[in-house]
């Protein structure tokens, strides 16, 4: 990332340590890491997907999913290279499209037995608990609301800079806007989800 193009995705020193900590095979680091972005996506997960297709896709389903595939893949990770989050978001861009695909198959009637776009019968019991409490978690649904109230183009901000953790380079090529006007718009943006309280670790600020 080039020098004055950096933007939500810079993780603390402890996100760090715990990364390479649970890359040494300890289940319970990758447990407290996971704990630290779940309700990012859970928050993005929920933002992406209409109300409409919450009965075939579900956020709760998408940070289940995502848990399931970061632990199968996780050796891969390597923190010299990405943030995690930058990593975790990648494989939430998958779930999430292959989710979309699958909802798309069963408008056309081509779907299996279930409705539901994944099945998640072997998701871990850590997963399965994480995704519940981010899901009743009243701090994260007044969030959502507030978001909710955004216009378009700041809401999209919130998802590439502060939740996805994008350059300010990148997230105005997703945008159409230059990157002085990105980064000038999320300080702005940031003061006011300081002020409503949104913890760090949640956008990475």
């Amino acid at each position: 990332m080039a020098p004055g193009d950096s933007g939500a995705g810079d993780e603390p020193p402890d996100t760090e340590r715990l990364a390479r900590a649970a890359l040494g095979g300890d289940p319970a680091r990758f447990r407290e890491l996971y704990e630290r972005i779940a309700p990012a996506l859970y928050a993005w997960a929920s933002i992406r997907i209409r109300p409409a297709l919450r009965g075939t896709l579900d956020p709760e389903d998408v940070v289940q999913e995502v848990w399931s595939r970061a632990w199968r893949a996780f050796p891969s990770f390597d923190p010299a290279t990405t943030s995690f989050r930058a990593w975790i978001f990648r494989i939430g861009k998958n779930v999430l499209l292959e989710g979309f695909r699958k909802v798309q198959r069963g408008a056309r009637g081509e779907a299996g037995p279930t409705t539901r776009a994944f099945q998640l019968a072997n998701v871990a019991d850590p997963a399965t608990a994480i995704s519940q409490r981010v899901a009743r978690d009243d701090g994260i649904q007044k969030l959502l609301a507030w978001v909710g109230e955004l216009d378009a183009d700041e809401r999209a901000l919130f998802v590439h800079v502060g939740l996805e953790g994008l350059s300010y380079t990148q997230a105005g090529e997703r945008m159409g806007l230059a990157k002085d006007t990105v980064a000038k718009r999320w300080q702005t943006l940031r003061g006011r989800l300081v002020q409503f309280g949104v913890p760090r670790d949640f956008v990475g600020y």
